[in-house]
Order: C-alpha cells, then sequence, then structure tokens
C-alpha cells in the first residue's frame, strides 16, 4: 500500500475529504464523518489484507525454495601438497562426450574410449574437500548444453561440461550431502540427500521434491519425469507417476533399498535379501532370493546384480529362477558397487577398477584399472613418524608401516590389528605403540610386532584408546580407567581412586605429571595420584568431554567434543582462544606439536594450526581430500595429515 510521510493512502483520502465536508454550514457533516469513517475502516483492512498475503507468500516461497550458491571451481594444485595413493574408491562410471567418466572417493577419471587416462581431477586439490559418488549426464534447463552431474558426500553438486567445473552448494550443511543424482528430460536434476529427501535443482531454484521425503536417507533414484522410482536407507521404496506418491515398503524383503534399475514398464528393487520386480508399479516376484543386491543392470533376458562378496550373478527373466544362481564365470575381485549398460555393453565397477563383460566366455575383463598403491585403505584413523618410517592405522583394514620412500608398506592385520586407535613413537627404547580396539600391540624397531597386551595381561580393557611413555613405563588410556605399565607390573586407576571419569579418550605424560582427558572432564596427576579435576562445572573448560591432548611449551592444549581447542596454564587456569570463533570437534587424538606450531584436526572443518610466535589460530583445508582430519603426524619437515577420504603431506613451512 502507498505511503506518503508515513501516512496510507486511505488516510490521505480521509483527510482531503473532512476538509472540504467540514465548512460551516454543511448539512452533510454528520454524514461525511460516518462515510468516511468506514472508507478509512475499509482502506485499513484492505492494507492489513495484502500486508498479510504478502508476508505469507514470503513464508511459504522461503519453505518451498532453499538458498544456493554456484561456484566456479578454479582450483589450482598448491606444489607444497602431495597425496599418498591408495585406492581410489572407483563409484560410478558414464560416458560423456565421447570419454568414460569414472567418479571415486579420490576424485574424477576421465578415460578415453580405448582406456587411456586422459585427465584426472582429485579431491581437495583440483576438487573441493570431498569424496565423489553418483553421476548422471544431461542438459539443465536454459543451460547451453549436456554436463555430467556429480553427487558429492558434503560438498553439494558438481557440474563438469569436460572442461571446467562448477559446484551448486546449498546454504543448508545438511543438504550438501548428496547420495544420488538423477537428470530428468524436462531439465530438471533430482539430487538424493542423505538427511532432506529428494531435491529439484532446475538451473534457477533449489525446492523440495515432495514432502512425504522430507527427512527421507535417499539411496538411489532411477526412471524419467512420467516414472520416478525412489530408494531409501530404511523407508522402503516409493514410486512416483502422474503426480501421485505411492509407497511400496510392504511388497520388500528388507525396507533397505540398495540399488534401482528400470528398462520400459518394469522396475527392479535391490535389497539385501534379494531383488523385487515391479511391473507398472505392481510387484510382479523376487528374484535372486537371499543376495545381497548392492548393484543392478538389466541387458535383454537377463538380470545382472551386482553383490557384497558373492562376484556377479546372472538372473534369467524369461522364467523364475532358483533360490540360489551362482555367479557368471570368473567374477570381478572386488565388491561390485555399481553395473551400468553403456550402448550395449555391461560394464561394473570395483574399488579399484571397471571389468567389462565379455559374453563370449562368459567372463569379466578389467578395462580400466587404477595401478598399483602403497596405501590398503583410505580411511585412515592413526599415524606416526617412528623409526623413520610413517605408520598408518586404518579404521578397520589394520596397519601400514610406509617407508621413507613413500613407495613400499608393509601391511599387518589380524583379529588384534584391525581397528586402530592410535600409534605412539618411543624412541628411547626404539619401539612403537598401537593402540587398538583389541588390545595394545608393541613393536620392535623393525617394525615387527613382539608384544600383546590386553586384559589378560592386566589392562582394564581391551579397548586401548591412547598410549603415553614415561621413564621406565608408560600409561595406557582405557574406557575404563587407566593402567600403569612398568618393572613393577600393571596397576590401575578409575573414579574410585578419584579420576574424574573411567572413559579416557587421551592422556599424555611430562615428567611425573600425567594429564587424562577423559568424558567427563581432565584429571591431573602427579606420581600417579589425582591432584587435581577439572569440569565444566568448577572451571574454565568449556567442554568436559575430551577428544585429544598435546603439550605446548608448559601448557596442555585440549581437543573437544563441540568446543574447539582450550589450554591449561601452568597455574591450572582455564583459557579460550579468542581467534577460535565457533565450536568444532576435534577428532580423538588428532592433535600434535611440532616446530613451533601445533595442529588440531576437525571433525569437519579441515585442519586449524597455531603458530606459537604470533599466538594465532588459522584455518585450511588445501590439498585435503576430506574435511575430516582424523590423524596428524609430524616427521622429516612434513606434517601428514589423515582424513577419512585418504593421506596427504604438506611441508610444515607452507602451513606456518
Amino acid at each position: 500500500m502507498a505511503a506518503y510521510n508515513g501516512a496510507t493512502l486511505p488516510g490521505i483520502l480521509v483527510h482531503n475529504l473532512f476538509r472540504t465536508l467540514r465548512r460551516p454550514g454543511s448539512w452533510r457533516w454528520v454524514l461525511a464523518v460516518a462515510c468516511c469513517t468506514l472508507l478509512f475502516a475499509a482502506g485499513t483492512a484492505f492494507w492489513r489484507a495484502s500486508q498479510a498475503t504478502e508476508e505469507a507468500s514470503a513464508e511459504l516461497l522461503a519453505r518451498s525454495e532453499f538458498a544456493f550458491q554456484v561456484i566456479p571451481v578454479d582450483r589450482l594444485a598448491p606444489g607444497s601438497v602431495d597425496a599418498i595413493a591408495a585406492s581410489p574408491g572407483f563409484r560410478d562410471l558414464g560416458l560423456y562426450k565421447e570419454t568414460i567418466a569414472v567418479s571415486a572417493r579420490a576424485g574424477l577419471f576421465v578415460y578415453d574410449r580405448n582406456g587411456t587416462l586422459l585427465h584426472s581431477y582429485r579431491a581437495g586439490i583440483e576438487l573441493p574437500p570431498a569424496e565423489l559418488g553418483s553421476m548422471s549426464a544431461g542438459t539443465v534447463a536454459g543451460a547451453a548444453g549436456p554436463e555430467l552431474f556429480i553427487a558429492t558426500r558434503g560438498e553439494g553438486l558438481l557440474a563438469f561440461d569436460g572442461a571446467r567445473f562448477r559446484q551448486i552448494l546449498p546454504a543448508d550443511s545438511g543438504m550438501r550431502t548428496v547420495t544420488c543424482v538423477l537428470t530428468l528430460g524436462s531439465g530438471r536434476i533430482l539430487l538424493g540427500t542423505e538427511r532432506q529427501g529428494v531435491l529439484v535443482f532446475d538451473g534457477r531454484r533449489l525446492t523440495p521434491f515432495h514432502p512425504r521425503l522430507k527427512a527421507a536417507h535417499v539411496t538411489v533414484l532411477a526412471g524419467n519425469d512420467g516414472s520416478l522410482w525412489i530408494g531409501t536407507l530404511d523407508s522402503g521404496v516409493f514410486h512416483y507417476r502422474a503426480g501421485q506418491l505411492e509407497e511400496l515398503t510392504g511388497a520388500l524383503p528388507d525396507p533397505q533399498v540398495l540399488s534401482l534399475a528400470v528398462e520400459g514398464d518394469t522396475a527392479y528393487a535391490g535389497t539385501p535379501l534379494g531383488v523385487v520386480e515391479f511391473l507398472e508399479g505392481r510387484r510382479v516376484r523376487t528374484l535372486a532370493d537371499g543376495f545381497f543386491a548392492r548393484a543392478l543392470a538389466p541387458r535383454g533376458e537377463t538380470l545382472h546384480v551386482g553383490t557384497e562378496d558373492e562376484g556377479i550373478v546372472a538372473v534369467p527373466l524369461e522364467s523364475r529362477p532358483g533360490p540360489r544362481i551362482p555367479a557368471e564365470g570368473k567374477s570381478t575381485p572386488d565388491a561390485v558397487l555399481q553395473l551400468a549398460n553403456l550402448e550395449g555393453e555391461m560394464y561394473a565397477v570395483g574399488e579399484s577398477a571397471v571389468y567389462r563383460y565379455d559374453p563370449a566366455p562368459r567372463r569379466w575383463r578389467t578395462v580400466l584399472n587404477a595401478g598399483a598403491a602403497p596405501l590398503t585403505d583410505r580411511n585412515v584413523a592413526a599415524l606416526a613418524w617412528s623409526g623413520g618410517r610413517l605408520w598408518i592405522g586404518y579404521f578397520d583394514r589394520g596397519l601400514d608401516v610406509l617407508d621413507a620412500g613413500l613407495e613400499r608398506a608393509v601391511h599387518h592385520e589380524s583379529d588384534t590389528l584391525f581397528c586402530v586407535n592410535r600409534i605412539v613413537a618411543d624412541p628411547e627404547h626404539a619401539r612403537t605403540a598401537v593402540a587398538t580396539a583389541n588390545g595394545l600391540v608393541l613393536f620392535d624397531s623393525g617394525a615387527q610386532p613382539r608384544q600383546v597386551m590386553g586384559r589378560k595381561e592386566g589392562l582394564l580393557s581391551d579397548h586401548v584408546t591412547d598410549i603415553a611413555f614415561r621413564d621406565e613405563g608408560m600409561v595406557v588410556a582405557t574406557p575404563a580407567g587407566l593402567s600403569f605399565v612398568d618393572r613393577g607390573g600393571v596397576r590401575s586407576l578409575y573414579v574410585f581412586h578419584g579420576l574424574v571419569n573411567n572413559h579416557v579418550y587421551a592422556v599424555g605424560s611430562s615428567g611425573t605429571r600425567t594429564v587424562a582427558g577423559t568424558l567427563g572432564g581432565v584429571s591431573v596427576l602427579d606420581d600417579d595420584t589425582v591432584r587435581a579435576n577439572y569440569t565444566t562445572a568448577n572451571s574454565g573448560l568449556k567442554h568436559n568431554w575430551i577428544t585429544a591432548l598435546v603439550q605446548v611449551g608448559d601448557e596442555w592444549f585440549a581437543g573437544t567434543y563441540g568446543a574447539g581447542v582450550v589450554r591449561l596454564d601452568a597455574s591450572g587456569q582455564w583459557h579460550s582462544f579468542p581467534d577460535l570463533k565457533g565450536d568444532f570437534v576435534v577428532n580423538p587424538n588428532s592433535m600434535t606439536a611440532s616446530g613451533g606450531l601445533a595442529y588440531a584436526g576437525s571433525l569437519d572443518r579441515g585442519l586449524f594450526v597455531y603458530d606459537r610466535a604470533s599466538a594465532r589460530w588459522t584455518n585450511t583445508t588445501i590439498g585435503l581430500p576430506s574435511k575430516n582430519v582424523t590423524a596428524v603426524a609430524t616427521g622429516g619437515g612434513y606434517v601428514y595429515l589423515g582424513t577419512d577420504n585418504g593421506l596427504v603431506r604438506i611441508a610444515e613451512g607452507a602451513l606456518r
């Protein structure tokens, strides 16, 4: 509604009319006042209704559209960063502009039709710091031509035109983990997400696809504008047709949908317990009963089913198959992550290679190979520089000991050496301790295991979270308290003896002093006796859950689960860092200090670096294949940074 000097238009009209009719002798004065009053009331009501309509429209628009940015990706590879090779973790493949594009945890690899690598774009270096997944080629409305759209884990959607990338990044971080992507003939792009169901991107707007799916964990998308299939992690499968969304969970043997394939009016939904065939939205039968159907691809009268550990099985579609079907010929050595029928050729995607089916001998042959890599896995849990070697512990693949040239590794994996929590060097005694979820393993100077310790040997628990060496012994942290090991044997300390909390995540030692970071605060011990306990209730500690500890000069820096890093000075006072803005999670034992710098690896914000000379923190994600920095170590002039998606090294001077 228009206004003049703060007055609304109805008010101005009433005022002028009132002045005209209020002249002396006017017999219409009373009637005019009444009319003007009604006019003013009607105008005010109309203005308020207009305001309410505008506010409601804005609110509806806010609910139906999500804020996002389109960012050109133009990153130069930093010369100070070296990625240490591991299996690329291939995820999907597709044809694009006469090339074969393969997405991977490590990035995007582009091959020619003969299998020659043309370009590689690495996560965290040429691309944003996130693993890549599902791909779909198509043209978004208003675009000049087709693009390859690539889902990422944490960095939204990438669009690749064969030469350049752009990033479609939602403002809401909960929408940035894209699990699958599907281009439609209408020029829309569908994004399946981990927390926000299915989103629609049309080149100008980002909107929700359907309110019933707004909180669903979507695993896979298939189909077209007329018939769309949506698989979820725990809510089964949905079919969208003619504007109606139908839930078909009851037709599945398991509500977890791992894969979808569509051919004409027939759709196949793969679950951990087999495949269900649908015809025009109605369940027909169960195929590959009992198989973990991770990937699906129909070809003629055969449905190829990629499994977790039983290779690829061929299911005949002309008749009902038996309950168990043998694998086809020589299957792939990898777990099958994706199957694709590209121009009549059947391809299978494994972690480290892509295979093509040769129908004459009924064999899967390797056509794209990532080559040899020294590292066993990409999910790094612990790092240490010990004896001139880099020690790498994995979340669930044991331990690699890599030579100084980073070319050859010796792998250790057993029932004990499986899930590694922490690796600590003891240069004085030429040994290295590896703390695992199943015990403590001590290695000699030749990187050979010599002793295993657990509950049978006197520790409070087989699960060891951290270890600190000290004169003639060591302190072992467990979820049940502390165990002290020396020549006199093993003795334990827990809440009964004054420890602030039994669940110890991190431990540090300096002389006779021991500092223990727990789930419930910090305990400081002298000569194995608790001298002080610090919590949020009795000190300046900002969070009770302590995940990491490192000594910096005469102070202790403590990483927390949610309050970043805080420090304990020599007088026993806790302090925050003014330049650490916003709370963040420091990953368990992902802190170290060297050469005047301290390092802290975070759950989702990359690496934090503290310069003692300037007493300032900086934050970086440069060169990181993931923002989830799970381990930090220094040695030989380098900082080694482990993430849940690979390992890199950076010259220490580059981070100052």
